[in-house]
């Protein structure tokens, strides 16, 4: 049976989907998240009530000569904004490993094709804004460069990305630290400027400054901050980097990224910062957030797979790319492989956690080498079963060390079922890791991980957990995979 919870508790879209932007054409929402160094890259969304979304695509890929591997962990990709005018969308969003500037591409449709990338150089900074004031369009973020900290702006030529005038410093923000992530919208005669500031942690929250021109001066308002958790106890946290959008019947409504941490102080985030839903009402011409507007359906978010294709958008790799690390498919499986290039992360085809207990398996068989069945937070910090010609062993990387967690299990050879859980927590952190191999229905135990270590409190970075399978060496076939979300 099927329930709701406030918007306020339950993410709209969960697991790593930070930085949401979101647009609306008629009557159908789109909605894209930051993917850092995982590729393809932008994750896609599709809606019709705010609600429920369903991943149509990635933005990036090979076909817009996006390069996958080229960014390290938490690299690449930061805060993308999706807009629609004259029935093209378009993506601007920085690649913070190329340190070049901001990147745009466009499409008639967002499951795509998405068009070659177009660089705008000499904006540097991050988290770049798409508007429009008839037919300038303004690109408006978060300046680095030392002579222009805060919120800066130029006016852009969108159809090749020159940029005609600018940059220059629109706002600096209410004093709090790191004022970025910066949208632009026109309401009723006035521009307002929401961005965040207080960092992407606890600190986090939303601010917003209104002007009669894009151009601003900008003026903040009297209530600032408008929205944020910061110094409560509410179980979601880092609330923040909003974007709004108007319904078609005039109502508004806002994505935001926030946190849920668990365990004993400074409290754990696993999953990463995850896209959630709150109503926007206007009073005394400023914008109100009203989190708990929306109630959001628990949906199930099971999923099983052979990786035959065609692939299921939910497939990323931080390092080369998924294709190139599938082989081909028989009646023994799909072949997984090690994939030949540069890659400045580890290679591996994994999907985004999204739930805070759950278990993913994988039968595997003809294992020529070493299989990987992994969990991932960054290149540093991983656990993973490894399975090999006559034995098995779960080997985890905490910083600059790497060891078993157990003795290797002895295996008969042929197909086995490897299984990683994320079980109820024995340390008062988030959770525990517990691995496992299941061979003629005997499940051989593999070790567990305190869950801590997979956390970005103790990580860093701005990412969230991954779970997938990599040849470590060689390749083997994969027979299936599976996820469920279970109790703990």
């Amino acid at each position: 049976m099927s329930s709701t919870l406030p918007a306020s508790l339950e993410p709209i879209i969960p697991g790593f989907h930070p930085d949401p932007s979101i647009c609306r054409a008629g009557e159908d929402y789109y909605l894209v998240n930051s993917s850092f160094e995982y590729s393809p890259g932008i994750p896609v969304w599709h809606s019709r009530d705010l609600r429920s979304w369903t991943q149509i695509g990635n933005a990036f890929s090979a076909a817009q000569d996006w390069v996958p591997g080229h960014a390290a962990s938490s690299g690449g990709v930061y805060a993308p904004t999706i807009r629609h005018r004259n029935g093209t969308f378009w993506i601007i969003t920085t690649d913070v490993a190329s340190a070049t500037g901001q990147v745009l591409t466009s499409a008639t449709h967002p499951a795509g094709p998405w068009s070659p990338l177009r660089r705008v150089e000499g904006l540097p900074g991050i988290d770049p804004d798409l508007a429009w004031d008839g037919d300038d369009c303004y690109v408006t973020y978060c300046s680095t460069a030392p002579a222009m900290r805060g919120i800066a702006q130029a006016r852009v030529d969108i159809e090749s990305g020159t940029v005609l005038e600018g940059p220059y410093r629109v706002w600096g923000g209410t004093g709090l630290a790191f004022p970025e992530a910066p949208h632009l919208y026109l309401h009723d005669g006035w521009w307002y400027l929401v961005i965040a500031e207080g960092g992407t942690e606890r600190g986090h929250a939303v601010t917003v400054a209104r002007s009669q021109s894009p151009r601003g001066p900008f003026v903040a308002a009297p209530t600032n901050p408008v929205f944020t958790h910061r110094s409560t106890s509410h179980p979601v946290q880092n609330t923040g980097h909003a974007d709004l959008v108007e319904t078609p019947t005039g109502e508004w409504a806002a994505v935001y990224l926030a946190v849920r941490p668990r365990g004993i102080t400074p409290m754990f985030h696993v999953n990463g910062r995850e896209t959630f839903l709150a109503g926007v009402r206007w009073e005394h011409e400023w914008p109100v957030f009203d989190e708990d507007h929306f109630t959001v359906p628990s949906v199930g978010r099971s999923f099983s797979d052979d990786l035959a294709g065609p692939l299921h958008p939910r497939w990323v790799s931080p390092g080369l790319a998924v294709d190139d690390q599938i082989g081909g498919h028989d009646a023994s499986g799909t072949l997984i492989r090690t994939a030949a290039g540069s890659s400045r992360a580890m290679t591996a085809v994994v999907a985004r956690v999204t739930d805070a207990h759950w278990t993913f398996s994988a039968e595997v068989d003809g294992v020529d080498g070493v299989a990987g069945i992994l969990l991932r937070l960054d290149d540093d910090h991983w656990v993973e079963a490894r399975v090999s010609d006559g034995s098995a062993v779960a080997v985890a990387r905490i910083g600059s060390l790497e060891l078993p967690l157990t003795d290797a299990v002895g295996l008969d050879g042929g197909a086995v079922r490897v299984v990683v859980r994320s079980v109820q927590a024995t340390t008062q952190g988030p959770d525990d890791i517990r691995l496992a191999v299941v061979q003629a229905g005997v499940e051989h135990d593999l070790g567990r991980l305190d869950g801590r270590y997979l956390s970005t409190e103790v990580a860093g970075g701005f990412t969230g957990r991954v779970v997938g399978v990599r040849a470590v060496e060689g390749g083997f076939r994969l027979r299936s995979v599976g996820y469920d979300p279970t109790q703990g």
